[in-house]
């Protein structure tokens, strides 16, 4: 009997549909897409399933279960249009890639301390040409309130379990864009009061 490195995300299959018919609005048919801070895979898988043969998405995630995790589900499904996952760490001067037409970043911000999320910005307007995408989902603050009790519940819960970790204002992170030359971002109201974030470099 062989291990199955695979990991389940409840999360995952509750919004990959939703946060897929956003990119499908959003994404280049052909290109590579970087996606940090893969987890389970279970994103990606589904990304790469519902895109063409000509966008090729390459995971990454700073954990060894995690990148084994993302191998896992891409064999089991066949996926060609996925790389093996690489070590990646947002918040890093250097990242092990130079250039992507699209970069990724499902639910981290939130659960990482805000140096991770101004790596991000700095990372993604680093390997990104001009046109090129910054998507961010999760929960937000906006004008500093939450969308929901439930959700300040979550950020009060984060907060506990790391001070560093919690629901990040929008308006904070749309300055760190701003200062990295990307545009304002569309923003998408999505299930369970969490929001799609579209940042175009100029």
């Amino acid at each position: 009997m062989t291990h199955d490195a695979r990991l389940y995300a409840p999360a995952a299959a509750r919004n990959q549909e939703p946060i897929l018919a956003v990119l499908k609005r959003c994404l280049p048919a052909r290109g590579l897409v970087l996606e940090v801070a893969s987890g389970s895979g279970e994103h990606i898988a589904y990304f790469a399933q519902g895109s063409g043969p000509d966008l090729i998405f390459q995971p990454s995630d700073p954990d060894a279960s995690a990148r084994a995790s993302i191998d896992a589900w891409a064999a089991s499904l066949g996926l060609r249009n996925v790389r093996p996952a690489m070590a990646l760490d947002a918040a890093a001067d250097v990242w092990p890639i130079r250039s992507a037409d699209a970069v990724l970043c499902i639910n981290m911000i939130h659960i990482a301390p805000w140096d991770a999320a101004a790596g991000l910005v700095r990372g993604a307007a680093r390997v990104l040409t001009p046109g090129g995408l910054l998507y961010l989902y999760g929960p937000f603050r906006r004008d500093g309130r939450h969308a929901a009790l439930s959700n300040e519940a979550f950020d009060e819960d984060l907060q506990a379990q790391n001070p560093a970790w919690g629901v990040r204002d929008l308006e904070a992170v749309a300055a760190l864009a701003e200062a990295q030359r990307f545009a304002p971002p569309v923003i998408e109201a999505m299930p369970a009061n969490n929001l799609s974030l579209t940042f175009r470099r100029l």
